[in-house]
């Protein structure tokens, strides 16, 4: 009892390390070791020496010598054998369709890795706890890779945590790529046969591994950081295979909330507060996006407005097409007047296409435009433009009651002249930092030297990452 106490201590303190390296090494760990499942509790212990299940694995034992004839089969098994990331990935390279490099495939690469290092610690407990003899130990034959004999005589057989490593990888990669999943899964599944071929685990123990690896992978499926990364994963995999269409590539995107933290963001469209009355088509989140570019130069802005006392406030940015596809549908439906004394009162609705309101294409959806206002840092409220954002009407013309041109004023019963000057404020800080304003509303910018000019992006407005 002593012994087993000691192992499963240096267990725990193995785990710690574990964690230490991998953070050292810029790994996100998307749970600590304590926070995954324990494997002493979820696993069967492994079979006694005297059963039928025994049987089984000396039985298989003697197959995996065998197979040690086929010289093919065999340099499976010392390629199989190699304890380092890098040479997994390339065994799957054949079945994934893709060779995955932290150069070459930074998205994929870095999301197998931070999975892989918070899975792997799994196995050290139960390792220790069984601490169960290895084929080669029990029978005193040399292992067919004789190389790992020194490394791992002593050590626990069960589970075994190449096959574990090897089965978690087959399931990892078959979500990012799905429809080549069944000769990925062959793979990861001849991958722990080559440990029983090898003599250093029984079949058992391979067949444990397998349910290791499923329990972790189902536990990294409720991190949301884990969600983010495969789906990073999943897009660079079909932008480099050339199966993701250009629309749905969002690499190029960033969260204005991470490029100006301190912009106060309202998004009308993930709201019922605007102009449709109902959350829009594409508003997954409350989040705003737009091209790095882009969002670089309203950074360039806020940076500006804010010697002179202002945030910037923002309503949208990047708009996906279905929320476009959806203004049409509600603009079609002629009946549906919710919203008409708060956006559209002055304006027939039967004329909302005629007059420009709503159009089939947004320059919203190529990611370079945004629609903002400017919040006042002294008297924490959101400065008065004369007019709501999303108003449709003469009044939310930028050159109603002035000329923006000059900035001089023209009186008149509507907009006062701080209005105007603080609708020139916004106006003149977005054009010194690259934006062009829209002729027909004051809220709307868009970058002049857009970087996708001809392209209407679809994917959805949520978070890029965490």
């Amino acid at each position: 009892m002593k012994r087993l106490n000691l192992f499963l201590i240096a267990a725990i303190l193995f785990c710690g390390n574990l964690a230490t390296r991998a953070q050292d090494n810029g790994v996100t760990l998307y749970f600590s070791a304590e926070e995954m499942p324990d494997l002493i509790k979820c696993l069967p212990p492994p079979p006694d020496t005297i059963g039928t299940d025994f049987a089984n694995d000396i039985m298989r034992y003697m197959w995996g010598k065998q197979q040690r004839n086929d010289a093919e089969r065999a340099a499976l098994v010392f390629q199989d054998a190699v304890w380092n990331l890098d040479s997994l990935f390339a065994v799957f390279k054949v079945p994934f369709g893709l060779e995955i490099t932290k150069e070459g495939t930074p998205e994929i690469y870095k999301f197998m890795i931070n999975s892989l290092s918070t899975i792997d610690p799994t196995r050290v407990k139960p390792k220790a706890f069984y601490h169960r003899k290895r084929p080669f130990e029990r029978f005193h034959e040399h292992m067919l890779t004789r190389y790992e004999e020194t490394e791992l005589s002593g050590e626990g057989s069960y589970p075994s945590g190449h096959s574990q490593r090897g089965y978690a990888t087959a399931l990892l990669l078959s979500e990012i790529n799905p429809d080549n999943a069944d000769t990925i899964m062959a793979r990861g599944y001849m991958y722990g046969e080559s440990r029983v071929i090898a003599g250093a685990h029984w079949q058992s123990d391979v067949d444990a591994s397998r349910l290791c690896a499923a329990i972790g992978v189902s536990r990294l499926h409720t991190s949301p950081t884990f969600l983010v990364h495969l789906e990073k994963a999943r897009n660079e995999f079909q932008r480099m295979t050339g199966k993701l269409s250009p629309t749905d590539d969002f690499s190029q995107f960033v969260n204005i909330a991470d490029v100006i933290p301190d912009a106060i963001l309202e998004i009308r469209y993930y709201s019922t507060y605007n102009f449709v009355g109902t959350r829009v088509d594409g508003y997954l989140e409350p989040v705003a996006l737009l091209t790095r570019q882009a969002a670089d130069s309203l950074r360039a802005v806020s940076d500006d407005l804010k010697k002179q006392g202002y945030r910037l406030k923002i309503y949208d940015a990047y708009r996906p097409q279905c929320a476009v596809d959806h203004f049409m549908r509600w603009g079609a439906n002629v009946n549906d007047t919710l919203m008409k004394p708060y956006f559209y009162s002055e304006v027939p609705r039967d004329r909302l296409f005629e007059l420009g309101y709503i159009a089939e294409k947004s320059g919203h959806t190529r990611g370079s435009t945004v629609d903002l206002t400017l919040f006042d840092m002294a008297t924490e409220k959101e400065v008065d433009m004369g007019g709501t954002f999303d108003w449709f009407g003469r009044r939310s013309h930028p050159d109603f009651g002035g000329n923006p041109k000059t900035g001089k004023y023209k009186p008149n019963d509507q907009i006062t002249a701080e209005q105007f000057h603080n609708r020139m404020i916004l106006r003149e800080a977005m054009m010194r930092h690259g934006f062009v304003p829209y002729a027909e509303e004051w809220w709307h910018f868009t970058l002049k030297n857009e970087p996708f000019p001809n392209t209407y992006f679809t994917f959805p407005v949520k978070q890029l990452n965490k």
